[in-house]
């Protein structure tokens, strides 16, 4: 039996999972992986801890699985998309990896809005501009740290900067390069001209060489090797943002019928199509896992990570009871309290700069109440990506949902009654290692593309349908949360706090 690894690098943990090529999962070892907060809007990684991290979680793979090296047959790595992970000219970590959370670039996204240049790049990049896109935080290094900015090496993303450090080869995965704004849609290539447009022409030659998820992209080093338990010269591949992953362990296709909910530090609802078309409405498009077909997205950090940056106040010894958590919010009549919760923690989806907030709190609520009103204020962010996504996928009737919320009853059948659609959850926990670890087996030969690898695979589900009568009832709470929304933007724009 040949066998597979599968490394997902997210913004909680670091975890590696060992797969067979039926998509048997037979080990998985996960660590916590740690943030720097030091500053207000700096969401920070070290480059080494990270790297370490990696390390660990091979390693325990491989003792307690017990598994002969020699047969692992690839290696591959899901990771967040985004975000900026530097080495210098002389291939050694250049600083802290910036990850796509941080917001400290704000000011020159508001002045490159103002100028109009995110209609301008729309047509060539099909990409929106952000704070956590890498031509953002490149620009705000240029700005604010000459000395760091002169010696960029190599600009890469989370998975291209872990795949460097266990092969010694540079490289940018497409999935991610895809939508860094460096990117031409239409070319498939880079384009010099949108570095100018964004005043950072200079790193022109730290952009690595595209490498596809499914593509050789270096072996394993004997001093890797030595540190995991990997055999040295084991293959690599490009590997996926960690979106695209859970789409394909979603089961979603380019039929345009189903969408997939991904319910992590970010909201995102993803379809699969193999046209570009005009809306009103400038969607993300990235390239995706299968050639001639796009991933198109609505994202933002607005979704189970707001739940969990509430342990210390409503858990235990700071974890979060779930269970206890679902049966204090079953005891409650839905969408009927006058509680809100705005779940901006990490970011907005309704404008750049707006801050989280409970509203209408009274004595006689409770914890469950609070519950609650967080859980719905996660699925209001995800709903409002979901309205625009159904203007672009008309057909879709079905959602299938990834991420821990899913395993919550109580949450996703919230989720049904908000949306009126049909919830499907995955039986796959790890999306992101089984995503990484299919593209591996499609790279090393054991599948001969992406689609016979997710039809032999089959990943089964299970349904939820909506309660009809809680529809209504849903809606009504959710215009109330959007006019609240605007209050708080109004408050933000008036006082600028």
């Amino acid at each position: 039996m040949n066998y597979y690894i599968g490394i997902d690098s997210g913004g909680t943990f670091m975890k590696a999972a060992l797969f067979d090529a039926k998509g048997v999962q037979h080990g998985l070892a996960r660590v916590s992986a740690s943030v720097i907060n030091d500053k207000q809007g700096w969401v920070e990684r070290d480059l080494d801890a990270l790297w370490g991290n990696a390390v660990t979680v091979i390693k325990q793979l491989i003792e307690t699985t017990g598994i002969d090296a020699t047969t692992i047959k690839g290696v591959s790595i899901s990771a967040q998309g985004k975000g900026v992970y530097l080495l210098d000219k002389q291939g050694e970590n250049l600083g802290y990896g910036i990850m796509s959370s941080d917001s400290r670039s704000l000011p020159i996204v508001k002045e490159w809005l103002a100028q109009g240049k995110a209609q301008a790049i729309y047509p060539t990049t099909l990409q929106t501009l952000w704070t956590g896109h890498p031509v953002s935080i490149i620009r705000w290094i240029k700005e604010n740290d000459a000395k760091r900015y002169a010696n960029i090496g190599a600009i890469m993303m989370a998975h291209d900067y872990l795949r460097y450090r266990l092969t010694g080869e540079v490289g940018a995965e497409i999935t991610n390069m895809s939508e860094s704004n460096f990117f031409n849609a239409i070319t498939g290539e880079y384009d010099k001209a949108l570095l100018e447009t964004f005043g950072i022409e200079e790193v022109w030659d730290a952009l690595p060489t595209i490498v596809g998820s499914d593509q050789p992209a270096g072996k394993i080093t004997q001093d890797v090797a030595s540190e995991t338990g990997l055999a040295a010269g084991t293959p690599v591949f490009g590997g996926l943002f960690d979106v695209v992953s859970t789409a394909i362990c979603s089961g979603i296709n380019s039929n345009e019928d189903t969408l997939n909910y991904v319910m992590g530090t970010w909201s995102v609802t993803s379809g699969i199509t193999k046209q570009v078309t005009q809306q009103d409405h400038n969607f993300v498009y990235g390239h995706y896992a299968v050639d001639g077909e796009y991933i198109v997205h609505e994202a933002s950090p607005t979704s189970a990570g707001n739940y969990e940056w509430f342990a210390d106040y409503l858990g235990e010894n700071g974890e979060l009871d779930h269970a206890v958590n679902q049966s204090l919010v079953a005891e409650l009549e839905p969408a009927s309290s006058s509680v809100f919760f705005v779940p901006f923690l990490y970011g907005s989806n309704q404008g750049l700069g707006l801050k989280s907030g409970f509203y209408g709190l009274q004595s006689h609520h409770t914890k469950g109440h609070l519950i609650q009103a967080i859980w719905e204020g996660i699925l209001f962010c995800h709903n409002l990506h979901l309205q625009r996504m159904r203007v672009r996928f008309p057909n879709a009737s079905v959602l299938k949902v990834t991420g821990g919320p899913a395993s919550s009853p109580i949450w996703m059948q919230m989720l049904a009654d908000l949306t009126g659609m049909t919830v499907e959850v995955s039986d796959v926990d790890e999306t992101g290692s089984l995503g990484a670890a299919m593209v591996a087996m499609v790279g090393s030969g054991e599948f001969a593309s992406l689609e016979a690898c997710c039809q032999s695979l089959g990943v089964a589900s299970s349904r939820i349908s909506p309660n009809k009568d809680n529809v209504e009832r849903y809606q009504r709470k959710y215009q109330k949360y959007q006019r609240l929304v605007q209050l708080f933007k109004q408050f933000e724009d008036e006082f600028d706090v």
